[in-house]
């Protein structure tokens, strides 16, 4: 199964607080036991909101709204995918992972939807499209 693990977003990394020299040390040896191991499938840190864009859809309409955005909680700083066996063994290596943040912080896991949950509205045209579409990923 895949699974996305977000490092939620904190003051700090809102603030823009780059890590410590440590903290960078730690998060690679840890990413490369997750390539060691297999799990880690691509990951990466965000910057700060303040940069980013947020896009509202309301019908056809498309209204653009520039960050930042105000709860910090709901944010993301950074993120992983991983292929694991089962939720089980997701958790397993969120927990091995060093504080992420210089602070309290919070590791957030959920899974990917697999072409099998979406029953009789995949069609194999859609399947086909779907699978054209992740092939084209792979090659960027």
């Amino acid at each position: 199964m895949r699974v996305m693990v977000m490092v939620k977003a904190t003051r700090d990394s809102e603030a823009g607080i780059m890590p410590t020299t440590e903290l960078l040390e730690a998060m690679g040896k840890y990413n490369q036991e997750l390539v060691n191991a297999g799990i880690m499938l691509s990951g990466d840190g965000l910057k700060p909101s303040s940069q980013g864009k947020r896009i509202a859809f309301d019908g056809t309409s498309r209204t653009v709204m520039d960050g930042p955005f105000t709860e910090t909680s709901e944010l993301v700083a950074g993120f992983w995918i991983w292929q694991v066996k089962d939720m089980a063994e997701a958790v397993a290596w969120a927990k091995r992972c060093p504080n992420p943040m210089p602070g309290p912080s919070e590791l957030e896991i959920r899974p990917f939807y697999e072409m099998e949950d979406f029953g009789e509205a995949l069609t194999p045209d859609v399947a086909a499209l779907h699978e054209r579409t992740r092939a084209g990923q792979a090659g960027t």
